[in-house]
């Protein structure tokens, strides 16, 4: 009995540690820039390589453990992640930072890729909504508690000390995993898509890229244009490759079940708009207004303290009502938080931030638990590592991508804005090469080539520059979460959950229509290692038969 608690702590603490650093870069940003002499895309890729390796080598992973013992994948991930927290955090260059940022993913994919699948492997069905309930809790807390935790390392240690810190935590979960997690397989014989590996995680990498470089050299040169249309063929030959390979990373019947795919709009949404975000609050908070680390940090308290509680009583409801009843509205709210972030005035006070951060952490804590069991609640417990993979990737997609194009999207505006601002000044024969240095994070280089009496103007035209491109990317991360909103309540449904989980009943079942078994839904045959492809169609439902 005890067992599966002690496997409940080591999977939320290795998740904890891996996800804490999706945000608890952010408030070190600014330092890591002058202690590195990084630029704005140099900060990008601090962020996104991380996100980056963590989406391309999810599934992999995924199928990895359960081939051999999802025990002993998760544990090695502690492993590589603690090397990789060790080499971040003694880092002489940006380009060392990026690459050991990697590294840390490389970690990170393992441990995520196994995590839900230990969780339904210890618990019995019933008690699964308890165990999803923490779980989605400690997600959601561990990307909200980042830039408190940050600014508290950042200021009273130095930036290195992020990094460092997860070393002890992560021996912590080594052990733990160790002693009380138990070893289990996904029983039949399977082969890894290396193929469909590569072509997936070069797609990302060539995706991210230009994405990153569309503000430095435009959307039409032949580096960001040729990196996005790469980026198209890969994943076209991705789509072929699934479709041919006996053994698929992406089971193509998984993307049937209307659920499924509504968990995986939801994951990539969540991290396209709310987290992507964070990064340039952050810096919002320290280069525009002048906080410190620790005092930005702290500053996001309301949202963090509000994600936590809202997971907790998410998590209860999730076995008590229809779980797009939760999701749904998170996404409203989210997208509310959002727009009410709007306005914001640097020469004004932090707390205007503070309603916004109230009613998007409720929100972002209302939709992690329920998302958490929506991710591997249409498959049988065999199948949890794909499934949970699959998910996880689409969080990671989020990060990747939404901080890649909100990044270049604020760049780009806060570069016009600067600029035109400097139009009709004494700097206007420098205007745009001073907008466009200080969109990349230049603005000490070039105050220190301004007259001294032009510089305070300078500083204030970059305050505003910046604040109104951020209201440009808040506006269309709320965009992003209302349109997640209508899509998930449209897909996410009650009957598409495996029946072992033994929660609700789809509002259309409960009114006389008739509720599938797992069986019939996902395709079950008398050898448990079938793919699932073999979906059968059985029973009345009209998407089953037509599929």
């Amino acid at each position: 009995m005890a067992r599966k608690w002690l496997t409940l702590t080591a999977v939320c603490t290795g998740v904890f540690m891996l996800l804490l650093d999706v945000t608890i870069v952010n408030v070190a940003l600014p330092d890591i820039q002058a202690d590195l002499g990084s630029s704005l895309s140099g900060l990008q890729w601090v962020i996104d390589a991380y996100a980056l390796t963590l989406a391309a080598l999810l599934l992999t992973s995924g199928t990895i453990a359960d081939i051999i013992g999802r025990r002993r994948v998760f544990a090695s991930g502690i492993v590589v992640f603690t090397l990789g927290s060790l080499a971040c955090g003694l880092a002489p260059t940006i380009e060392t930072l990026v690459a050991a940022r990697a590294l840390q993913g490389v970690g990170g994919a393992i441990m995520f890729a196994t995590s839900l699948a230990l969780l339904a492997q210890a618990f019995a069905p019933k008690e699964r909504g308890v165990a999803f309930g923490v779980f989605g809790a400690v997600t959601g807390v561990s990307v909200a508690v980042g830039p408190v935790l940050g600014g508290i390392l950042t200021s009273g240690l130095s930036w290195h000390w992020i990094f460092f810190v997860n070393i002890p935590v992560g021996i912590g979960a080594l052990v733990i995993t160790a002693i009380g997690v138990d070893e289990s397989k996904a029983p039949g014989a399977q082969r890894i898509d290396w193929l469909g590996c590569l072509t997936f995680s070069a797609a990302l990498a060539f995706l991210v890229f230009g994405l990153i470089r569309s503000h430095a050299d435009g959307w039409g040169s032949v580096m960001v244009a040729g990196s996005l249309v790469l980026a198209a063929v890969l994943l076209v030959a991705f789509v072929v490759v699934e479709r041919t390979v006996g053994y698929p990373m992406i089971d193509a019947a998984l993307l049937r079940v209307p659920t499924f795919n509504g968990g995986l709009i939801a994951a990539w949404a969540i991290s396209a708009s709310m987290f992507s975000v964070l990064t340039y609050l952050v810096i919002y908070l320290q280069t525009i207004m002048g906080y410190s680390a620790l005092e930005a940090g702290l500053r996001f308290l309301p949202f963090s303290g509000v994600v936590f509680v809202a997971a907790g009583v998410a998590g209860r409801l999730s076995d008590l009502v229809p779980v797009r009843w939760l999701i749904g509205p998170g996404f409203v709210l989210v997208a509310l938080g959002l727009w009410l972030m709007r306005g914001t005035d640097p020469t004004g006070s932090w707390t205007q931030l503070v309603p916004g951060f109230i009613v998007a952490g409720i929100g972002t804590g209302l939709i992690n638990p329920p998302l958490a069991s929506t991710a591997v609640g249409v498959v049988e417990p065999a199948r949890a590592g794909m499934a949970s993979g699959i998910n996880s990737t689409f969080r990671q997609i989020g990060i990747a991508t939404g901080v890649a194009l909100l990044g270049s999207l604020l760049a780009s505006r806060f570069a016009d804005q600067v600029g035109s601002a400097l139009q009709g000044g004494p700097l206007a024969s420098r205007a745009d090469e001073i907008g466009r240095a200080v969109a990349d994070g230049e603005i000490a280089r070039v105050a220190a080539t301004v007259p001294a009496p032009l510089r305070p103007e300078l500083f204030a035209d970059a305050g505003r520059g910046y604040a109104n491109a951020l209201d440009l990317i808040l506006g269309i991360a709320a965009l992003v979460a209302i349109v997640a909103a209508v899509v998930t309540f449209l897909l996410i449904r009650s009957r598409d959950f495996h029946d072992e989980r033994g929660s609700g009943v789809d509002e259309s079942s409960a009114a006389g229509g008739t509720q599938e078994s797992a069986s019939s839904r996902i395709g079950e045959t008398s050898s448990p290692s079938a793919p699932v492809a073999n979906r059968a169609t059985t029973g009345t439902d009209s998407e089953s038969a037509s599929a």
